[in-house]
């Protein structure tokens, strides 16, 4: 059975944060509590970033805010975002709310119980009986593993319309108490953003799901993640991505392809998560593509900087909107250590 992806949709906030005005506001804000401070701002030059978009005015994260603020404010823009993406992919589609069977919601920047899919249902119009499946802690490869998963629930369950949405504010996470480098980092990366699409069995859709896979290497969980502390989730970033990178990603997708009969040289265009300058260069060296040619990747990130898990698809549409080429994989590291990948077939 074939399923396809109907549509593609992103959006992002309105408060746009230019790359200047961030290193700016950083060194007022953190540079006294981290002494090495001067040296790291380097990043902020070199991290491919030209702006960002943010769930509050830069203005607002100038004041300490407890988990309870974070929350509240998670709560109001995730659910816009929600509403706005998914309500654009289902346009696109030609459908409405009533005629989505199941929807997937990836986010792992701000806790909600009830999920965000749930607090939307009576704004969209969902069915009562659309079934529910909210999943946290994907981090920035949840824009793929929630593609795949969407796909496989789609494929289990032939003529049912399924609805992905990935919403991230990783701007919440923003501390000014206890900086250490990782927090540096993520002020000069990381945006908020929100991705949907709808997926089907069925021949109509700009692009087929022909398999996904995922490879996680072990011992590694202390390279990206999430820590809980006092006033909410800390930043888990290890410097060393980009060099994991290099090493590993030719092996782990050679491994990933071969059980659906594919190569490397078989892929006419990877389409890769851009978690950062050096993450997009690590991924040209290590799969063998011309330098530069992961383009659309460095103007995502030029544009909104890296929103965590919708970064991969914010990409996706960009490549679509060029044409898609016969063969392309979408692929995204995130916690695990994880890689994830979507091997997509243009639909002629």
């Amino acid at each position: 059975m074939t399923v396809t992806m109907l549509s593609v949709a992103t959006t992002t906030p309105a408060n746009v944060l230019s790359q200047d005005v961030a290193l700016s506001v950083a060194r007022d804000l953190l540079a006294g509590q981290f002494e090495d401070f001067d040296r790291l701002s380097a990043v902020y030059a070199n991290a491919g970033i030209a702006f960002r978009q943010l769930a509050r005015p830069v203005e607002w994260y100038l004041e300490p805010r407890d988990l309870t603020e974070r929350t509240a404010v998670y709560l109001e823009v995730a659910l816009d975002l929600f509403v706005n993406a998914a309500e654009a992919a289902l346009a696109e589609a030609g459908l409405c709310a009533e005629q989505v069977d199941t929807i997937v919601t990836v986010s792992s920047t701000g806790i909600a119980t009830p999920s965000l899919e749930a607090r939307a249902m009576g704004r969209m119009g969902f069915r009562t009986d659309v079934v529910r499946v909210p999943v946290f802690g994907l981090g920035c490869a949840g824009g793929v593993s929630g593609l795949a998963l969407a796909a496989k629930l789609a494929r289990a369950t032939p003529g049912s319309m399924v609805l992905f949405v990935t919403v991230e504010l990783c701007s919440l996470a923003l501390r000014t108490e206890g900086v250490g480098k990782a927090d540096i980092i993520s002020t000069a990366l990381f945006g908020d953003g929100a991705a949907a699409c709808v997926v089907r069995v069925g021949d109509e859709g700009f692009v087929q799901i022909a398999g996904s896979a995922e490879k996680t290497w072990p011992d590694t969980l202390d390279i990206m993640g999430w820590q809980m502390e006092p006033n909410g989730l800390g930043v888990v970033l290890n410097r060393a991505i980009p060099a994991f990178a290099r090493r590993n990603m030719a092996e782990a997708m050679t491994q990933m392809l071969e059980p659906q009969g594919l190569q490397i040289g078989d892929v006419d265009r990877f389409i890769c998560h851009p978690g950062g300058a050096k993450v997009v260069d690590a991924m040209e060296l290590a799969l063998s593509l011309e330098q530069g040619s992961l383009d659309h990747e460095r103007e995502v990130l030029r544009l909104h900087g890296n929103m965590s898990a919708p970064t991969a698809l914010f990409v996706l549409d960009r490549v679509r909107a060029q044409g898609m080429p016969p063969l392309s994989v979408l692929t995204a590291l995130g916690p695990g250590f994880t890689a994830s990948t979507v091997t997509l077939k243009h639909a002629a």
